[in-house]
């Protein structure tokens, strides 16, 4: 999936090695509605507004996928009824949400159960310190299990050819495998480049809440209270590293941007890997489809 100014565009591989692309015009709402343009809100509504882009280019590659298999299995005539879309997409959906409970449950609620039965940070800082250090190991640990499957590995290839021919766009140069290849998988400007501003901001924001929640309550909040103070502001927090990631993407020759964003890159060796030539096509056929019309 590759998104413009303008335009968002989907490229899927068939089994017949055909390329099938979606392209949806696409401006956001922060630049549809003024009122909305509000700095740190504008990010908040941005991440949800990608969250669904995300869901519909995943369903439009899950129908492509099912559609394929079906048809391997009953013959080419067969056609999906508009009922088995309904189904299929309400499977896809349940199936995210559950998959988003628990990673609510494992990066976020578990990392303040853990911290809570240690009992080594009482004030709030050290107690977010100590959670938050916990949450990017798990984090980490996860990333790094899922990256040996042989069908994650494949969309780690994919991201990777995303940032391939993104480069060499950027660079002014033409879009073929040839000249996409040259360039590296890491790109500055990626959303995993900057996990440890969002890890600190995380660290202080949820410690500042924390403060304040105490001196409402007069005592330390307690496992349950921190959980929803702490899950109410992820849109903060979401709009605020949205923030800082478009000030990193202006100023990203600035040295220490480039400091702040250098742990991002090194966790790239695992978000993304080399992709192969056919890789490449899909993601410079998506990135043409969602520039075409500019």
């Amino acid at each position: 999936m590759m998104r413009s100014p303008r335009r968002i565009a989907t490229a899927v591989r068939k089994p017949d090695r055909e390329i099938l692309t979606k392209n949806d015009p696409y401006i956001p709402l922060s630049k549809r509605h003024k009122l909305l343009n509000i700095p740190v809100f504008r990010g908040a509504l941005s991440f949800f507004e990608m969250l669904i882009i995300g869901l519909k280019a995943l369903n439009f590659s899950a129908d492509i996928a099912l559609e394929e298999s079906q048809r391997a299995e009953k013959g080419a005539d067969w056609q999906r009824t508009r009922g088995e879309r309904i189904k299929d997409g309400l499977i896809l959906a349940g199936t995210l949400v559950l998959a988003l409970g628990m990673a609510l449950c494992v990066f976020f609620a578990l990392p303040l159960f853990l911290t809570e039965i240690i009992g080594l940070s009482k004030g709030a800082l050290s107690f977010n310190v100590v959670a938050g250090f916990i949450r990017v190991s798990f984090f980490l640990a996860y990333l790094w299990a899922i990256s040996r499957w042989k069908e994650i590995k494949r969309i780690l290839e994919y991201h990777g050819a995303e940032h391939k021919s993104i480069y060499a766009f950027e660079a002014g140069e033409e879009l073929t495998v040839a000249t996409v290849r040259r360039h590296s998988t890491h790109h500055p400007r990626c959303g995993t480049s900057f996990l440890l501003i969002v890890v600190i901001l995380a660290i202080l924001l949820f410690a500042i809440a924390d403060t304040v929640v105490e001196m409402q309550l007069g005592h330390r909040p307690t496992l349950l209270q921190r959980f929803i103070t702490h899950f109410s502001l992820l849109p903060l927090l979401g709009g605020i590293s949205f923030e800082l990631l478009k000030l990193s993407g202006k100023k990203r020759d600035n040295r220490y941007v480039r400091w702040l964003t250098a742990p991002g890159l090194l966790l790239q060796r695992i978000t993304t890997q080399e992709p192969d030539d056919s890789q490449l096509e899909v993601a410079i056929v998506a990135l043409k489809s969602a520039l075409k019309k500019l």
